[in-house]
């Protein structure tokens, strides 16, 4: 038996650092499965293939290493963009689910953080966190976050842009962003990440002791 813990929340609600943190401290295996979408979109752009061709696509998303995702590397703007083009393909988006519950069943567990996991990757975890801040909040983080690294950034424009991935996540067709029933909401927004990883340490101690 192994111990799955599903995280979801949107763009920048500090769900990836609770996830590793989370992940580091129960000596879980961890996936951030945007990853696998930009994985699958950067060996399409290596490639030289197009980005509108969904069985050449799902080919790529079944070739994925799920181990080894390199963040700094598939962090790039043009590979995001590129993976929201390819994500939308039903197939694509088969492929690498398949992938990413055979990952969530490694011993002695593993903590899966995205957009669909506890509403449709892993729908049995026995917990189930919803991450979530304000808009404003997630800009201000994501500002924050590329001036730190010496980068100029527009503030405005930032929080257009989570604006409108929020939009699109919550209201596609296919697996839309939303907690599952059985979720724990955690809004960050007034939260630092240690009181966040506190709150979510009761509730996965108490899951655990069942």
């Amino acid at each position: 038996m192994t111990f799955i813990i599903a995280i979801d929340g949107p763009a920048a609600a500090g769900k990836g650092t609770l996830s590793r943190r989370i992940a580091e401290d129960y000596g879980f295996h961890h996936l951030d499965t945007g990853l696998t979408y930009r994985a699958t979109a950067k060996a399409l752009i290596d490639a030289g293939l197009p980005l509108d061709d969904e069985l050449l696509a799902e080919e790529m998303a079944r070739q994925v290493e799920l181990t080894g995702l390199d963040r700094a590397v598939l962090s790039g703007h043009s590979i995001g963009e590129a993976a929201s083009k390819i994500a939308v393909m039903p197939l694509v988006r088969q492929a690498l689910v398949e992938a990413q519950r055979a990952f969530s069943k490694r011993a002695p567990g593993a903590v899966l953080d995205g957009r669909d996991i506890g509403t449709v990757v892993c729908p049995d975890a026995p917990v189930k966190l919803y991450v979530t801040a304000s808009p404003e909040v997630r800009a201000r983080r994501r500002f924050d976050e590329i001036v730190a690294n010496g980068i100029p950034a527009d503030y405005l424009e930032i929080l257009a842009d989570i604006v409108k991935r929020d939009e699109r996540d919550m209201g596609r067709a296919d697996s839309p962003l939303r907690p599952a029933e059985d979720a724990h909401l955690l809004d960050t927004s007034e939260m630092s990440i240690e009181a966040a990883f506190l709150a979510a340490k009761s509730i996965i101690d108490a899951a655990l002791k069942k």
